[in-house]
Parts: C-alpha cells; structure tokens; sequence
C-alpha cells in the first residue's frame, strides 16, 4: 500500500506544481492508498485533504488512516480543488456508484484534473463497462503490475486518460489479458519487395448488402487495399451491382445469387469480410456459412454476428482458429433484439467463441 501510494503521489508531483488536492477515500484498500497518498503530498508541502466516504475498514486502511494527520471532511464537503484524486473503489468493485460516490463521479466529469488510482471508480474492472449511471472520468489513472480488462476496452478506456503502469514489486503472476499492438504481428506483415505483384499480396473478398446499404461494404473492401492486399473482390447481390459499380475503382466486382455462388467466386480467397450493412437476413446466415466452406480467414462483423443473437453456437460451431470476430456493445437493434455484441458483451463474445472452439477441437 505504501509503495501504491507513494506511485501516484509521484506520478502527481511530475505533472503539477504544488496546488491544491482533494483525495477522495474510500473504505477499503484503495482508500487506504489514498491515505498514503495524502500523506506523502502533504509531506511536500502540498495543501491536500481527505474527502472519506465512509470510515476505513480494512487493517491495512485503517492504518494509513491514523498516519494521516491533515484535514478530512465528508465526500463532497470539501473546498474547491484544483486536483481530484479518485480512490474511492478499485478494480474490484461489482455495484453501480450511488449516494455521493455517485454525485462525486458526477463533478470529476469536466474537472481540470482527476486522478484515479487503479481504475476510475464506477468502471467495471474485468470488462470496462461502466457500472450503473455514470463512473470517475481520469485524467491520468495510475494502476499496478499490469493493465486490466477495464483499462483497455470502452467506454472504461475513455475513462482512465493517460494510464501509467507502476512496479510496485509484485511477482509475475498469470494473465488473461493481451493487447493487439505492432509486436505482436510486425513480423508477420507482409513487406512488398521488387518483385512482389498483386497476385502475391493476398486475396481479399467482402460480401455486400442490397442496393440501399453499400457504403459499409465499399469502405472494407478499400481498407483491404490500403493494407495491402493484392486483390480485392466485393461480392454484390446482382440486385446490387449497379449500385456499386457506379462506386468502386481499384476494387473489382462480381455479383452473385445464391450462397452457393457465392463459395464458387470465393474459392480463392485468402481472406473474407462479412456483415457490414450485410442485413439481418437468413441469407446472411446462409453467406456466412458458403464462405465457412472455402478455407478463406473470415472477419465477421456487424449484421453477421447479430443474425446469430438467438442461436450463437451456430456460428462457433464453423468459425475456425484464424477467424476474427468484431463485437460492439448493443450491434443492430431490430424489432427490440440486441446484437451480438450487446448479448454476450465484448468479452463474452471472445470468451465464448474460444472456450466453443477449444471444446470443439479437444484442445
């Protein structure tokens, strides 16, 4: 707890000058970081007080508590202050806000300065959600040994701000979270060379929607290209294909009319996108298994995820290890359903398609 707190009043002290701070306490542990903090401040010469929402309860709180020798007033009835340091709750917390934790996160949202310590509270620490009404939104969020679910996935990114990671010599211990970044596919990135053509950069295909939903489907398959690969099909309703002709350049065009068309054209393909403005349909559904019958690595999306919101195991039954899934909260709402995304959350999504897959293949 000591080397917690003395990581965040660092992290204040290197990026403001002395003014005043007001630290927001709660009972448990994080509010006993808090105290820490507070203390180490105060010893600076800083103006600081404790805003306690209620009195500690852990030992280790209560301890940093009887070293705090500074002004404590209840949460909320403190001065004005000029930096906001949010130790109410951490990452374990499982309840929305409430009372005047509540109207505290309230008064951090367009405060000059918060920081939060571990996560802001009112962030779900395991999925980033917000729980309840509304949550801390931080400046700077000084967190421990590593980041956790809810300091990278929305809205309780957003939240944290600028994210620093302090040592504060815990020993190396599992993880369940890996963030996508360069490192981990640099290597894999195909680099172009003078002899590299279009036929050696990969092919790409995207399955449109009808002629009133194409700007989704145009824009894939342009992200295809500027990625890099060789050749980029979008593959059209026939009903469609005028629609996107008059729209595409270097993406070539081939309508279809059945799913079993639709595998023909994609035999070759390297890789498949399907789902943007794709339609809530039992073609879909029929168009993503086609494509689930050409080996081509499938990125699902959108409207191809939401088709499967009553029946998800269909889908994981055929995704295979080098498929991509792309949830967000809520998907396409129609006649009062929920996507996806919105069923299982992002996580439960991930988490779902993988403990299926590993189930499924004996892993």
């Amino acid at each position: 707890m000591e080397r917690a707190g003395a990581a965040v009043a660092e992290a204040i002290r290197a990026r403001h000058r002395p003014c005043k701070v007001a630290v927001l306490c709660g009972p448990g542990n994080n509010g006993g970081d808090g105290y820490v903090v507070a203390r180490l401040l105060k010893r600076r010469g800083w103006n600081v007080w404790v805003e306690a929402l209620a009195p500690p309860a852990s030992d280790d709180a209560k301890a940093n508590a009887r070293r705090w020798t500074g002004p404590v007033f209840r949460l909320g009835a403190g001065p004005r202050c000029d930096i906001m340091v949010d130790a109410l709750f951490g990452a374990g917390l499982s309840r929305p806000l409430e009372g005047e934790a509540l109207e505290a996160s309230r008064a951090s949202n367009g405060h000059p300065a918060v920081v939060a310590v571990d996560i802001p509270s009112g962030v779900d620490g395991d999925t980033g959600a917000v729980l309840g009404q509304t949550a801390f939104r931080a400046d700077l969020t000084v967190t421990f040994h590593r980041r956790k679910i809810g300091h990278v996935l929305q809205p309780g990114a957003s939240a944290c701000g600028e994210i620093l990671i302090a040592d504060i010599g815990l020993a190396p211990t599992a993880t369940g979270l890996f963030e996508n970044g360069p490192d981990l596919w640099r290597r894999a990135l195909p680099v172009p060379t003078a002899a590299t053509h279009k036929h050696s950069r990969g092919r790409a295909v995207v399955v449109g929607g009808d002629a009133l939903h194409t700007g989704a489907a145009r824009l894939s398959a342009r992200g295809a290209l500027r990625i890099g690969a060789g050749l980029v099909t979008l593959l059209s309703p026939a009903d469609a294909a005028r629609t996107y002709a008059a729209a595409l350049e270097a993406v070539m065009l081939s309508p279809f009319d059945t799913d079993a068309d639709l595998t023909q054209l994609a035999a070759q393909a390297d890789a498949a996108v399907i789902g943007p403005a794709a339609g809530v349909t039992p073609q879909t559904r029929a168009n993503l298994f086609a494509l689930t019958r050409t080996g081509a690595a499938l990125v699902v999306d959108a409207d191809a995820l939401t088709v499967f919101r009553d029946r998800p195991d269909d889908l994981f039954d055929v995704l295979d290890k080098d498929d991509v899934l792309t949830p967000h909260p809520g998907g396409r709402a129609d006649d009062g359903g929920v996507g996806l995304g919105g069923q299982l959350g992002q996580v439960g999504v991930g988490v779902e398609g993988a403990e299926h897959h590993r189930f499924k293949r004996g892993g």
